[in-house]
């Protein structure tokens, strides 16, 4: 008996998640809506630029671990 080989993937293949670049949807997000989205430690930045993120990070959200405050 012959098994016909399905044309087009099963209905849960369909529901896989597909692997992200997060860099593209960071630069995504930057480009459309002016949203950043940066690591304190991100090697592309220099010192001055690393302390500027983390200072806004900390007046914006509070140091990490002490809940901070939003908005």
């Amino acid at each position: 008996m012959k098994i016909p080989i399905p044309s087009s993937p099963s209905s849960l293949a369909r529901h896989q998640p597909l692997a992200m670049d997060v860099d593209a949807v960071k630069r995504d997000g930057w480009q459309r809506q002016r949203i950043l989205v940066v690591a304190e430690q991100d090697e592309r930045l220099d010192f001055i630029e690393r302390e500027f993120v983390r200072r806004i990070g900390n007046r914006l959200y509070g140091p990490p671990g002490h809940g901070g405050r939003h908005g």
